[in-house]
């Protein structure tokens, strides 16, 4: 089996938007990526602005191209705006430096993967992230001491 199945991803997906539903938070779209940044499997909720799977997208790109958290990213974003700036361009747009884009990690360390969440506040786009990285049984790193 690999590092990231399908099954995994669904788990995922499920629990962050139950977890979503639970909290009152507003419609998310979520997309999980392999270490490739290709997507495994995606879904955006019913009222869900269009542009959320973009920006969820963007979160775990820019995760896994930068090799850490969108929470570390946004933080290092705000203190060095020029090269983040040039990162942003240098990627196509695949960069959202806002909590919610999450890596998703094996059990030696090694990136296999991220998870994108867009729709609420940041800290509620992670918070549901990290919720379905639990249920499915996998590391994870936001980007925050944990």
């Amino acid at each position: 089996m690999p590092d990231l199945s399908l099954a995994h991803a669904r788990t995922i997906i499920a629990t962050a938007l139950k977890t979503a539903r639970d909290n009152a938070f507003s419609p998310l779209a979520i997309v999980v990526l392999d270490a490739g940044a290709r997507p495994v499997a995606f879904e955006r909720e019913d009222g869900a602005g269009y542009l959320r799977l973009d920006i969820a997208q963007a979160k775990a790109a820019g995760a896994i191209g930068m090799g850490y958290g969108t929470r570390d990213l946004a933080k290092r974003a705000a203190g060095n705006p020029g090269f983040y700036a040039a990162l942003y361009a240098v990627s196509g747009g695949q960069m959202a430096p806002s909590p919610g884009g999450v890596l998703i990690r094996n059990a030696t360390g090694e990136v296999i993967g991220a998870v994108g969440v867009s729709g609420d506040t940041g800290d509620n786009d992670e918070r549901a992230a990290v919720a379905g990285l639990k249920a499915a049984g996998l590391a994870y790193d936001t980007g925050a001491a944990q």
